[in-house]
Formats: C-alpha cells, structure tokens, sequence
C-alpha cells in the first residue's frame, strides 16, 4: 500500500495558536506519513522544521497573492506525487487554490478554519471555498462549522476537529513568576496568555482588572505575550489607577512552568475559534473565567468546569473572580473537572483525527 503524501502549507511568520497546532500535527504523524512542509523564509515554522528535521521548502513572503508561491505549489505537487495538500492559513488556501486554478494542480487541499467570522463576500473567496479543488474544511470548533456553513454551498465538506494540546507539559511545573514579578505568596494573581489581538479584547480584561483591583489591593493581574496591539494595549494600563497591579511580561517559552502559578485565568476574546489557550489552563489545573465567544462554550460548561460570562459584559467577569477568590474550594473543583474534561482536546486525538481525513482522499 502506497504510504501518505501531504503537503503542509504555512505562510504565518510569527508563532501563534495555528502555528503550534501545525507543530503538534507534525510532531504526531511524522513517523508514520510523509510530511513536507511549504513554509515562509525566516518564520517560526521554518526553524521548528530545521530544528526537528522535517523536510520543508521556505519562499520569500510578499504581501497577500504570490502567483510564484502557486506555481511552485503546482510543480511539487506533479513531480512528488502528494496525497493532498493541506492549507493551515489564508493566504496558504489562496496559494493553493491559485495553483489549482491558473497552474493545473490537481491535488486534493484540505483547509483548516479557525477564525470565527463569516467567510468575506468577495467573488474571490466564495470562488475558493467552494472550489472542486478544496475536499474538506476541518474547523476547529463547532461555532466556527456552523459559520463557515454560511458561505459554503456543500455543507458535506465541513468537518470538526478539535485542537489539541500536549497536556503532559503542564505536570511538572517550576514556579518562579511571583519571584520575577516581587509578589508574596498570598496575591491572588490573575493572568491570560494569549496574544495582544482586537479580537481578544485586552481592553475588557483590563477595565475587569481596574474594578477588581479596586476592592482587592492584592490581587495582580499578569499579561503573558505579544501581538500587534502591545502598544496600544500598555498605554490604556498605563492610564488606570490600578496600573502598577498590572503586568506585562512578554512571550515566554516557559508557559507551563509558569501558568500554575496563576489563580484564576482570565480570558475576554470577542471572537474566538476555539480557544487554545484554555486548554493550557485546564491542563495546569488553573480554574478558567471566559466569555461566551465562538468555540470556548464547547471547552468550557459553566459552573462544571470553569465560569462563563457575556462577552464585554466586564461586572459579571469581575463578579466571577470575586466568587474565586473568596471560595478556595470552588477553585479546586473547578481546576479538578478542568483537568478531567481535556480528553477531547489532547495533540494525538487532533492528529488521529486529521489523518482519518488524509486517508479518506487516498
């Protein structure tokens, strides 16, 4: 029998949820596929693949559409003979989708859909979510199936598959956040990990934190990353009275040494596709406070397994975090059921799950 050929196509340069779910992906069927990974020159992807010698080809990024991106596609495809192709982002679908259309390559693409907005309603993306080239949609998420749904004509395409993440690193945890950050052992810190984004809406998590503060001097609230908002987000901080109970500490690599030391996890998103993140939390056992956004009610039941509230709604967030810190053993429960609730969300079922949908196009 013929093993599996895929082709992974990544065009991300920086390293957020997608990116590690594509590291996961590799990490996991490796050993038992042939994987090649089309990746950006000079991204994170292209050093997790040096680093881990899995076989890759970086291009130059330029901009949105690179009509030499989607001929080179075509050309690996006709001499390597791939299974599929698999496109972990959107302008990797464009790519592929273009090498379909202009360049002759026949070769199944498989998407991934993370985001948890409407597909656009230009010619150009209707045309490539419901090319005969794409077979299967994998959504992250049921809320984002049921949105994809919208601007697909055959619903048959869309699939769900779950994001994972490896819950083994969040069992052995080397505290040393209170240390750099000078808190004692009583503060109760809040934190969240995701990157500095519209859609994770950090302005509510911060006025969550200026309320909060305000009646616990002793509570701390601990950003953990990057993004394209940090210098807008810093100067809204920098303005509340709370401010120097807030704090910034960049990206770590060292999140699950550090995520256990977190009381309570704090996530605001507006849109979410799933919600990567909190798994990490749930793994370290940290209880979670979410909003109600996209796919984050499919990890989190209220009240089972963490709290859930409406999104922006900042006094029933600060309203959760004040039952946390008063009820010790409401934050026990909920980190234990947390922890008990990952099954579906492990690295190897999101694995196992996409490669049932590589071997359907053998």
């Amino acid at each position: 029998m013929m093993k599996l050929r895929v082709l992974q196509i990544s065009t991300a340069m920086s390293w957020r949820g997608g990116e590690q779910q594509l590291a996961y992906l590799l990490e996991e069927l490796k050993d038992r596929i042939e994987l090649f990974v089309l990746c950006s020159r000079g991204s994170a992807i292209e050093e997790f693949c040096q680093h881990f010698q899995i076989p890759f080809l970086s291009v130059r990024k330029k901009g949105g559409v690179n009509l030499r991106i989607a001929k080179k596609l075509s050309q690996l495809c006709k001499n390597e003979k791939y299974t599929c192709m698999h496109s972990h982002d959107a302008h990797a679908h464009t790519h592929a989708f273009i090498s379909a259309l202009f360049f002759g390559n026949k070769t199944p693409l498989i998407v991934s859909r993370r985001v948890d907005f409407p597909i656009q309603k230009n010619w150009l993306s209707k045309l490539k979510y419901n090319h005969n080239s794409v077979k299967k949609i994998l959504c992250v998420s049921e809320a984002i199936r049921s949105i994809t749904a919208k601007g697909i004509v055959n619903h048959q395409k869309l699939y769900l598959v779950y994001d994972g993440i490896n819950i083994e690193k969040f069992s052995s945890p080397h505290p040393k956040l209170r240390r750099e950050l000078g808190l004692s052992s009583d503060a109760f810190i809040v934190g969240n990990t995701s990157a500095l984004a519209d859609h994770k809406d950090y302005f509510t998590f911060l006025a969550v934190a200026d309320r909060f503060i305000l009646n616990n001097e002793n509570a701390h609230f601990v950003i953990i990353g990057k993004g394209p908002m940090e210098n807008e987000i810093k100067s809204f901080s920098s303005k509340l009275k709370c401010s120097k109970n807030i704090h910034f500490v960049g990206f770590r690599n060292d999140v699950p040494d550090i995520l256990g030391e977190l009381n309570v996890f704090l996530i605001t998103s507006k849109t979410e596709g799933l919600g990567t993140s909190i798994l990490d939390a749930l793994a370290a056992k940290v209880p979670v406070v979410a909003t109600r956004a996209g796919g984050i009610p499919e990890i989190i039941k209220n009240e089972q397994n963490g709290l859930l509230c409406d999104v922006g709604d900042v006094q029933s967030l600060v309203d959760c975090l004040a039952r946390l810190k008063d009820n010790k053993g409401l934050r026990k429960q909920l980190s234990e059921s947390g922890r008990q609730s990952l099954l579906p969300f492990t690295k190897s079922e999101m694995a196992a799950n996409t490669l049932r949908h590589y071997e359907d196009l053998k």
